[in-house]
């Protein structure tokens, strides 16, 4: 049984907000729907929650067609980035607003609250007004309100966007753990690829309103299909297929990705054919910048042999000794460091 988004269409005039998105999710699954902003993934998600009608497309739920339901009647959940809280309510009547809608008697009522003040780590401040709360205490109040009349999915629009980043850094971790324990399936919104990797297994991207890729976090991160992905990403190191002749190890593609996070650098007087004998290629590298941020290094390497400028980053571990500019190197790259590329 699953929620599925069929060739789902949103425009706007001549905008396309959502072009033709199917998705499927299954029981007990969260999904983690990654862009920049303005590609359409919030309106996506309030084509889901009914909160708009699609212009094509439809949306089922365990084999039922749901797209002309309205919101309520969708057993959804939503907590929205700006938490959408009552201020003249207090924290239980927070929670609790859903389950008075749907007529749940007082006492299940009472129940179902402690029971989620409890989950959310917010026991002992049913009475307190949400003004009075932090803000990472609110967003506890939001999820725990979305939970309440106990809906078969879970829609979060960018739910940590407003948090500072210390505190952003603790709630997904929280959110992890809770979304994994919970029996409920999950489509988490972010443009925060952080949030994303660690909240989701599984993740996809989108763009100018289509879904370019999608799959496990692994999939995604070691084998983007397209160069706007890769950069999207956080990969620096794209080559045009014909500036590679010269490397031995490089496959054959109009663009070719290089995942620097496989190669390793070696003190210049390293024997090189170790690293050859093992499949691997190893060329010299001379290190034109060196810039350290916290614990990582960053390098910007010329590569005279293959005639290639490279970034590298790692840990002081990974170095022989602090890198200073103009310090020569090696540099040993596996050939499955090299990713031929479907799109530019």
């Amino acid at each position: 049984m699953s929620l599925r988004l069929e060739e789902l269409r949103k425009h706007y005039g001549t905008t396309r907000a959502v072009d033709g998105v199917s998705l499927e999710l299954g029981e007990r699954e969260t999904l983690a729907l990654l862009g920049p902003s303005g590609c359409g993934k919030s309106t996506l998600l309030r084509l889901a929650a009914g909160l708009e009608a699609p212009d094509g497309g439809r949306v089922t739920l365990n084999g039922a067609d749901i797209t002309a339901l309205p919101p309520q009647r969708r057993r959804f959940g939503m907590v929205f980035q700006d938490y959408a809280l009552f201020p003249h309510l207090d924290v239980a009547r927070n929670i609790a607003f859903g389950l008075v809608e749907l007529g749940w008697a007082r006492e299940e009522q009472r129940r179902r609250v402690e029971e989620l003040l409890e989950l959310v780590g917010l026991s002992g401040l049913e009475r307190r007004r949400v003004q009075q709360l932090s803000g990472g205490q609110q967003q506890r109040v939001a999820l725990a309100r979305a939970l309440a009349p106990r809906p078969e999915v879970l829609l979060l629009d960018e739910p940590l966007s407003n948090l500072d980043q210390t505190l952003r850094e603790a709630l997904k971790e929280e959110l992890h753990g809770l979304l994994s324990s919970l029996p409920v399936r999950a489509v988490y919104v972010t443009h925060d690829q952080s949030e994303a990797f660690a909240i989701a297994r599984r993740v996809a991207i989108m763009r100018a309103g289509r879904i370019t890729q999608a799959g496990t976090r692994e999939d995604v991160l070691e084998r983007p299909r397209s160069g706007w992905l890769a950069r999207f990403l956080g990969h620096r190191n794209l080559f045009a297929g014909g500036d590679l002749a010269v490397v031995p190890t490089a496959p054959r593609g109009d663009t070719v990705l290089l995942r620097a996070d496989l190669t390793s650098l070696l003190p210049a007087g390293a024997a090189a054919a170790a690293g050859a004998a093992e499949g691997a290629a190893v060329t010299r590298a001379r290190v034109r910048r060196a810039r350290r941020e916290g614990l990582r290094w960053r390098l910007e390497l010329d590569l005279p042999e293959w005639k290639l400028e490279l970034a590298w980053e790692g840990y002081a571990r990974e170095l022989a000794e602090p890198p200073g500019e103009g310090a020569e190197l090696l540099l040993r790259v596996p050939a499955d460091a090299w990713l031929a590329l479907e799109e530019p």
